[in-house]
């Protein structure tokens, strides 16, 4: 590194890997390797950063990692998450905790071997006997049926008819006369109900002669996909056992031993692939002291999620959390600031209040409900001024201010949930966006659904995800930011920081999300406008709260 580096004092402790500032250190680390990555052109990786690349776009999360070799002298290393250019060994980067990617490997021949099932179950599923089958099933199946249907109308007309029969004949013949009339309306009756089983049988072997044809493809394919679940769950934990990671005490952990106590019970798919334990991992091999890291997103955003080029992000919680508690085991570490409550948020005011219900100003800082590691919250404030038990009806994010309505009795609270429920709310926040919007107003419609293997974030999923609409306007432009007005048509989880970050929303993060944007004194989002009948004189009722940013 730099001789500029002298004249930075280093961090008392260690990067907290879910929530930082980037150290000048790693600063001057990453632009380093930001330039490398400018220069190269051997890594032959398409990051999307270039429009005469071909192939698909991927960008990679990227880490550096400050160290102090054991004669103090500082450095850095760096790592990528995952592969880079399909393979794990690049010049400058350290190695994965355990490369599968060698010659000869026990993966590669495992992988070669569920290749092979993976290719006989495309040729069967492509073979024209088996595809005519299927497809003969299909259409004649359907010509039964409607054949079938057709002829059980024409029986349940029949029957009609026999009954207009039996009604005339009983009023005009004699009882012997008439007996005879029914005996050949029985046997009209007996012959419908034969040929209808002649032609259910008829359809019946049709059918079954193709259904046996197709039985011995089907056979096969599950035979092969079962021998195929089985191979790769097998070759799956005999990776989980390869990948074992180190603390700076030298006590080893396996990824399934690391697991087997969370949520997952098992490790997730790419689970110790990214940057930080890559790093962690070799500080520790070779005797480094790590002493600050951060991650960068590099190439062009994904369609999914949030990730901006060159933008620092925290580590990820769903596949790194577990793996970094038991990496930075006894090293000091900053402290976690979702642990803290900010000064600016010890003030709770109350709005209004009744018998029925209490609106609240909350201040940015300060959870709605109590979480598994805070307890202060909205809820806990109240109970100690209320004389009731007050009844949390909805929620803001922690680092969002403005409006909340708690309900005191159980009826208020199921009337004004029900108006939640039925979209009759009237609410509007206020914002401050990154970057200055070119339109004046519009609307965002973009499908949520929650990051599995990193909560809290969200995701835009066309596919799987809740329907997410939001009306906005622009208040006032200033210097490369935009005041705006939201107004959630749904209420989505991180609906409106989610709309202003992706690129198909307005593209520009709130100024402070931490999660979708970059972190500042506050994140400036304020719940100014809230509008709902009172569950007791059922009358509309608004408030406003001004957002003070």
């Amino acid at each position: 590194m730099d001789k500029t580096i002298n004249d930075i004092e280093l961090p008392e402790r260690f990067t907290f890997p879910f929530y930082y500032e980037p150290h000048p250190l790693t600063k001057i680390a990453a632009t380093e390797l930001q330039h490398y990555l400018e220069t190269q052109t051997h890594l032959e990786h398409n990051f999307g950063l270039s429009t005469d690349r071909e192939g698909i776009a991927i960008g990679k999360m990227f880490g550096v990692l400050v160290v102090q070799d054991p004669a103090g002298k500082l450095g850095y290393l760096s790592a990528f998450s995952g592969k880079l250019a399909g393979s794990n060994d690049h010049p400058r980067f350290v190695p994965p905790v355990f490369d599968m990617l060698v010659e000869n490997s026990f993966f590669l021949k495992e992988i070669e071997i569920i290749n092979a099932i993976n290719d006989r179950i495309k040729e069967i599923e492509s073979n024209n006997n088996y595809l005519h089958l299927k497809l003969d099933l299909e259409v004649l199946s359907a010509q039964s049926l409607q054949e079938i249907s057709a002829f059980r109308e024409q029986l349940k007309s029949n029957r009609e008819s026999r009954k207009e029969i039996r009604e005339m004949k009983k009023q005009r013949l004699s009882s012997r006369d008439y007996e005879a009339v029914e005996a050949d309306l029985i046997k009209l009756s007996l012959h419908d109900k034969h040929q209808l089983n002649v032609l259910t049988n008829k359809w019946e072997k049709i059918l079954e002669k193709i259904r046996t044809a197709l039985a011995q493809f089907e056979s096969d394919l599950e035979n092969l996909k079962n021998e195929r679940k089985e191979k790769s769950a097998a070759l799956q934990q005999q990776l989980f056992e390869q990948y074992v990671f180190l603390n700076k005490d030298g006590k080893s952990k396996s990824l399934q031993e690391i697991f087997s106590l969370t949520a997952f019970g098992k490790p997730p798919g790419g689970a110790g692939e990214c940057a930080t334990p890559k790093l962690l991992q070799f500080a520790f091999v070779n005797g480094y002291k790590p002493i600050a890291m951060a991650e960068f997103w590099w190439g062009a955003t994904p369609k999914s999620e949030i990730r901006k080029h060159k933008q620092y992000y925290p580590a990820c919680t769903g596949k790194c959390k577990p793996i970094l508690a038991h990496m930075l085991e006894g090293m000091l570490v900053d402290e976690n600031p979702f642990l803290r409550i900010p000064e600016g948020s010890r003030e709770l005011k109350i709005v209004y209040e009744d018998e029925s219900l209490v609106v609240v100003n909350k201040p940015a800082g300060l959870l709605s409900v109590p979480g598994k590691e805070i307890r202060e919250s909205v809820y806990t404030r109240l109970k100690d001024v209320l004389d009731t038990e007050p009844l949390i009806v909805h929620r803001l994010d922690m680092d969002t201010s403005g409006l909340l309505v708690v309900a005191k009795t159980e009826q208020a609270h199921k009337h004004i949930q029900r108006q939640f429920m039925q979209g009759t709310v009237r609410k509007r926040y206020r914002a401050l966006l990154s970057k200055e919007i070119d339109e004046s107003e519009g609307e965002i419609s973009l499908p949520l659904i929650a990051d599995v293997y990193n909560r809290p974030r969200q995701l835009v999923c066309f596919e799987t995800g809740k329907k997410s609409i939001t009306r906005w306007k622009v208040i006032k432009k200033y210097n490369a930011m935009t005041k705006v007005d939201f107004w959630p048509l749904t209420g989505r989880t991180h609906q409106l920081r989610m709309h202003s970050a992706h690129e198909l929303g307005l593209n520009a993060p709130i100024v402070g999300d931490d999660l979708y944007g970059t972190v500042a004194k506050r994140m400036y989002l304020h719940a100014a406008h809230l509008e709902f009948t009172h569950p007791k004189t059922k009358e509309k009722i608004s408030f406003e709260a001004e957002e003070g940013f």
